[in-house]
């Protein structure tokens, strides 16, 4: 046995993750070079949309406009329920599994699913699966699921189609079969029934082993990346032995981007999540929402790690599916200041944004999305029916912002009452915006080239045409009229005069890790890009520890090409173990050492 080098508090915090984490074992997988790059790290929710015209999306607006992912409805097998809780089929009722099959829900056929996966693929868009792994169909319903398969509460006897005889019984469920009470006792909150809903016992390792086939049969077909419903509800360590057992992603490469929807508070928080993705951040979510709704957005000149969240733990929006409708404080029936909201959301480089894009309802919670009679659900068409938050002027040219700042901070943060801020994002943008019911003229302080640029939170910049009007910049600054409840947002990358910004074609990154090994066992980072392996164990890149226990090495990456990374140990005999989480990511526009700590 080697001898371990590391101290005794290292190697009682290493004791505790091993308890937690199932004692995860290393594999040996050998990645394939990375096929597809995505946009950026920019999120859209495409909130009951059909695949294919989330795959006509991608292709027509999302790849051009530069949006890195798609979360797209949960697209096994569910219930159907032509009327419930005044509703006509209603949205819920796709959070309510009756097997992992991908024959048909309301959205479309695996083919239609498979297509779309390609096809976002193809023009740089990953696809995100809204994964319902706590539980599946609830007290009162029983039948036949959308692709025909007989269920009733804690019995589904034909989980798949590949005649395994996989299937979920009274045994794979509890240990508490009774509705969740006492929403402050921990065990209660994660083991009991949510909302009545049959729980899955994923202390049970057939069921965790059932979970990640299904998970794992839709990263096969291309998925990137999981949005985990009801995140809270399931045990840490039993999500982390999932995800420990999840593939590599074909196409992008890496690890799949895992986020965990998780409503924090003090007898589960969010933090608890964090060391197994990224977590939605409500505590972000209430903030702005609420100051942008009042006009109260000067506080956001530096942003607090929400929830106890740092940035790149945190999963950030303005709202989603269940705040619209739950806690409705700003959405798109708020006009402007919404769009505003999202628009400050996407310039801001806190957190990874998700922005909500979804169709009108009513006054029933439960309302579904435009549908024919049987609930199959209708083709998008922007307009009236389906609200395409995504597509509005303040919000479709973020996405190129956000991409052109990626890994800059803000700075020379300007305010003007409660209501206006402005701020810079190092040399690559500016933004500021105008949470107020009157013009605000003002000259600006910039470190931005000279030239003109698109106004991105106007309109987009795409294949040299700007639909957003123009802002000039000369000798440090620009003289501008933002209307009310308007923003500006400019960024290297969309100026229509005076040249693009040529950095130098390579910068030098250094990788500083913080990893504990033994004797022997040796560190390497590797990612996306060729320089730093194409996500391939064998061509990774040696970190030296003659810091131990900081490992490090400095390589030259092309600049402004955003990368995805992780840092892997091998033992001697060549086993190869990758940490945990979701890939790390970085966009080089400068010297930068980044620092991180084995997860």
């Amino acid at each position: 046995m080697p001898i371990p080098r590391r101290t005794a508090a290292s190697a009682a915090a290493a004791a505790v993750l091993l308890i937690l984490s199932f004692a995860v074992v290393a594999t040996t997988t050998t990645r394939p070079a990375r096929a597809a790059v995505a946009n950026g790290s920019s999120i859209v929710h495409l909130f009951q949309w059909r695949w294919s015209s989330i795959a006509q999306e991608c292709e027509s607006t999302l790849g051009p406009t530069g949006w890195g992912g798609v979360q797209v409805s949960p697209p096994q097998e569910h219930v159907v329920l032509p009327s419930a809780e005044g509703a006509t089929y209603p949205w819920w009722q796709d959070y309510q599994p009756v097997s992992y099959r991908l024959d048909q829900t309301r959205r479309g056929t695996r083919a239609e699913f498979v297509d779309m996966v390609r096809r976002c693929r193809a023009v740089g868009v990953k696809i995100y699966v809204d994964v319902v792994l706590n539980h599946m169909t609830g007290t009162g319903w029983s039948g036949n699921g959308s692709a025909g398969t007989p269920y009733s509460k804690y019995s589904y006897p034909n989980l798949f189609d590949d005649g395994s005889g996989d299937a979920y019984g009274y045994a794979d469920f509890g240990t508490c079969y009774t509705p969740i009470s006492n929403w402050n006792n921990k065990a209660e909150v994660q083991d009991c029934e949510l909302l009545n809903l049959a729980d899955l016992d994923t202390g049970n390792a057939e069921v965790r082993r059932k979970i990640a086939k299904y998970m794992n049969s839709v990263i096969d077909l291309g998925v990137a990346g999981f949005r985990v419903d009801a995140a809270k509800h399931v045990q840490e360590a039993h999500l982390s032995d999932i995800i420990s057992r999840l593939h590599d992603v074909p196409g992008f490469g890496g690890r799949p981007d895992i986020f965990h929807e998780v409503y924090g508070d003090a007898t589960i928080p969010y933090t608890a999540y964090a060391p197994l993705g990224k977590v939605t951040n409500f505590d972000y979510q209430r903030a702005v929402s609420q100051g942008f709704q009042g006009g109260s957005i000067a506080q956001f000149a530096n942003l607090p790690n929400y929830g106890g969240l740092a940035g790149n733990q945190s999963v950030v929006f303005v709202d989603n599916h269940d705040t619209q409708r739950a806690t409705p404080t700003l959405t798109y029936r708020n006009g402007d200041r919404y769009y505003l909201a999202d628009a400050f959301m996407m310039a801001h480089p806190y957190g990874t944004v998700q922005l909500m894009s979804s169709y009108a309802f009513g006054s029933v919670p439960g309302q579904g999305p435009p549908s024919s009679s049987n609930g199959t659900t209708n083709a998008t068409t922007c307009g009236s029916q389906w609200i395409c938050e995504h597509r509005n002027e303040q919000v479709a040219g973020m996405p190129s912002f956000r991409n052109a700042t990626e890994g800059t901070g803000i700075s020379n943060q300007v305010t003007d009452g409660n209501g206006r801020l402005a701020f810079a994002r190092g040399v690559r943008g500016y933004a500021a915006f105008n949470a107020t019911d009157s013009a605000w003229t003002r000259t600006f302080s910039t470190t931005l080239p000279d030239g003109t640029y698109c106004n991105v939170a106007r309109g987009t910049f795409v294949g040299g045409t700007c639909t957003g009007g123009v802002v000039t910049v000369s000798g440090g600054s620009f003289t501008t009229t933002i209307p009310a409840n308007r923003g500006v947002a400019l960024h290297v990358n969309a100026r229509t005069t005076g040249g693009p910004t040529t950095p130098p074609s390579t910068v030098a990154v250094s990788f500083h890790a913080t990893v504990t090994t033994w004797f022997g066992q040796n560190v390497f980072v590797v990612g996306s890009t060729p320089q730093l392996g194409s996500w391939n164990p064998a061509n990774a890149v040696p970190l030296s520890a003659a810091d131990y226990p900081v490992w490090k090495a400095t390589v030259s990456l092309p600049t402004g090409q955003p990368i995805e990374y992780k840092y892997i140990k091998k033992d001697p005999d060549g086993t190869v173990t990758w940490e945990a989480g979701a890939n790390r990511t970085h966009t080089p526009t400068a010297t930068v050492t980044l620092t991180g700590t084995w997860r």
